[in-house]
């Protein structure tokens, strides 16, 4: 959430905003609700001083022995009309709130302008994709012959966009969840948390989730919760309405959960195999910082996220994202893609990006600066990364002639020493 004072001073920067971000929202009705709140609270606090006088030549007069009637009367319709106010005051409140949650954040000026994903502009890429010398089968054909996915089960059981993990690769999606929790923890300096699959309202609008992506969120039948779409909502309601001392920023964040989406609006696209389910893996990173310290912290966290693949020795580039493919919170964002061979082309795996004080004034996520001064922290998010994106893109790298899969090296320890999985045929 933006600051209503910094709307109602710069509307056209905020217009110019929602123009880069190709997002609609009636901010004129925004600035004639803040003129008419502003305007009904001066009439109540000139009726309260109009109330308070009366009130005391109410006094006088009794004091003074003389009749205090026509006084009195007046004092009550005073009272009446503060009332009446004070309830208008509440809608204008409320529908105030209501079109605030509507404004997307402001890119930051180094952002590419562009309308979409075309103006995304590469800044940097890693490892050269591997020459086979047959053609590369797609992860979900590798992982059925091995006999470690099973999405017709998981339809069966649930529906589809499922998958059963089997054998081997329920391990393997065991072991890049202790990999990626070990590195961020041990190397990158994470602080590692458990969080709770279902939030309340409240954290969801916290976050940013509500109202814009509601669609795209599981419910809870006759119970006010709702499965997370990602740690982060869990990690940063962490600290809603708190003030947190800035001696103890920045804090980072990991944790590891499985991530619920219903994606109503995802349909067709790569809606087959490990890239888009309902229900996937993730390992999330989440910083509360100084504002001062925010831009370091997004370079910071990319290079985290990066890491993985590195050790992991898998391809992939950086995408610093322009305004019209960033969304709806992000100040700032960086992808990370990964090369998939049986695409032919990278394959989004982590979003870096720098929220800045957006969710923080959702939440009242707030710290106390050197100077005692409260201010809003800034919130950083990444995925670092996303488990069932990266156990396809192993496969798919990994894979051999014969059908088999060889284990990264990095992931061998995790696996029990195991170096290969092979057909069973």
């Amino acid at each position: 959430m933006l600051d209503l004072k910094f709307i109602r001073q710069n509307p056209d920067v905020v217009r110019q905003a929602m123009v880069k971000k190709n997002m609609e929202v009636d901010l004129d009705r925004l600035l004639g609700l803040d003129e008419q709140r502003r305007a009904l609270l001066t009439e109540v606090e000139q009726l309260k001083a109009r109330r308070n006088a009366v009130s005391e030549e109410v006094g006088r007069l009794k004091k003074a022995g003389q009749d205090a009637t026509q006084v009195i009367t007046e004092m009550r319709q005073v009272g009446d009309r503060i009332k009446a106010l004070d309830e208008e005051v509440r809608q204008v409140e409320t529908d105030l709130n209501a079109v605030m949650l509507t404004v997307p954040n402001i890119p930051d000026p180094d952002v590419p302008v562009g309308a979409d994903e075309s103006a995304n502009v590469e800044i940097r890429r890693w490892g050269q994709p591997r020459d086979f010398g047959f053609e590369p089968k797609p992860h979900w054909e590798v992982g059925q012959r091995l006999g470690i996915l099973d999405f017709e089960a998981a339809a069966k059981a649930t529906g589809a966009r499922f998958v059963y993990f089997r054998g081997f690769g329920a391990t393997l999606v065991r072991a890049v969840m202790n990999f990626m929790l070990d590195l961020h923890i041990r190397d990158h300096g994470y602080t590692e948390n458990w969080v709770p699959l279902m939030v309340n309202e409240a954290s969801m609008y916290a976050t940013g989730q509500f109202p814009k992506f509601a669609e795209d969120v599981f419910a809870l039948r006759d119970q006010p919760y709702y499965l997370i779409p990602t740690a982060e909502t869990a990690l940063v309601n962490m600290h809603r309405d708190e003030i947190l001392s800035g001696a103890d920023l920045p804090l980072r964040y990991c944790a590891y959960s499985p991530c619920f989406r219903s994606e109503a609006g995802a349909a067709g696209r790569d809606t087959r195999g490990l890239v888009r389910m309902h229900q996937f893996d993730k390992v999330e990173l989440v910083v509360f910082t100084k504002p001062e310290e925010s831009a370091a912290e997004l370079e910071k966290l990319t290079h985290d996220a990066e890491d993985v693949l590195q050790r992991l020795e898998i391809p992939y580039h950086v995408l610093f994202m322009c305004t019209g493919d960033m969304g709806f919170q992000q100040a700032k964002k960086y992808d990370l893609e990964l090369w998939m061979p049986s695409y032919n082309r990278y394959v989004e795996i982590s979003s870096a990006s720098n929220i800045r004080d957006f969710q923080a004034r959702r939440g009242g996520m707030r710290f106390r600066n050197d100077q005692g001064k409260v201010e809003f922290v800034h919130t950083l998010n990444a995925s670092g990364l996303a488990i069932g994106r990266t156990v396809a893109a192993i496969l798919e790298n990994y894979q051999e002639a014969d059908g088999s899969v060889t284990i990264p090296p990095v992931l061998r320890p995790y696996m029990g020493g195991l170096e290969r999985i092979a057909p069973k045929d």
